[in-house]
């Protein structure tokens, strides 16, 4: 395993759109646990393939609860209610906006054996995937945010 240079800022690969994986092989299996490490080494809760410059459809996410999740292939098959929150990315460092997601999502995807599985959730998590899958995209944080929060408004 290896921790993997970020992009940040306008960096071209943060804004391609990531490819269907058609087939897992142990260099699949090798970018998960490169993205695993590059997550937990920055401190993050979430990072995308295209992240690390590998415009694949890979995720992972910990949203600090010790089960990571990695995601082959994810998509959002449904959406539910809305809310507000406030967001930061590994790839704006300091940035923080105020997003509007869905407050429930479900989720398909493929674990590292090729299994299809969904995730139900809201919260924390529901945000983290949102905001992954956009990255998948080539949506990023300054593109969704309605408003950015100040220094000063972090502290109250």
């Amino acid at each position: 395993m290896a921790v993997r240079i970020i992009r940040k800022g306008n960096d071209p690969d943060l804004r391609e759109k990531a490819s269907e994986i058609k087939k897992i092989t142990p260099q699949i299996i090798n970018i998960l646990n490169d993205m695993a490490e590059t997550m937990y080494s920055a401190e993050g809760i979430g990072l995308a393939a295209n992240q690390i410059g590998i415009p694949k459809q890979l995720v992972v996410i910990d949203i600090q609860d010790g089960n990571l999740i990695e995601l082959i292939n994810p998509k959002i098959v449904e959406l539910e209610g809305k809310e507000n929150n406030v967001e930061g990315c590994l790839s704006f460092p300091g940035i923080i906006g105020e997003v509007s997601r869905a407050k429930k999502v479900t989720v398909e995807a493929l674990n590292r054996e090729g299994q299809n599985f969904r995730i139900v959730t809201n919260g924390l998590l529901s945000r983290a995937l949102q905001h992954e899958i956009d990255h998948l995209e080539g949506k990023l944080l300054i593109d969704r945010a309605i408003r950015f929060i100040e220094p000063s408004e972090k502290e109250l």
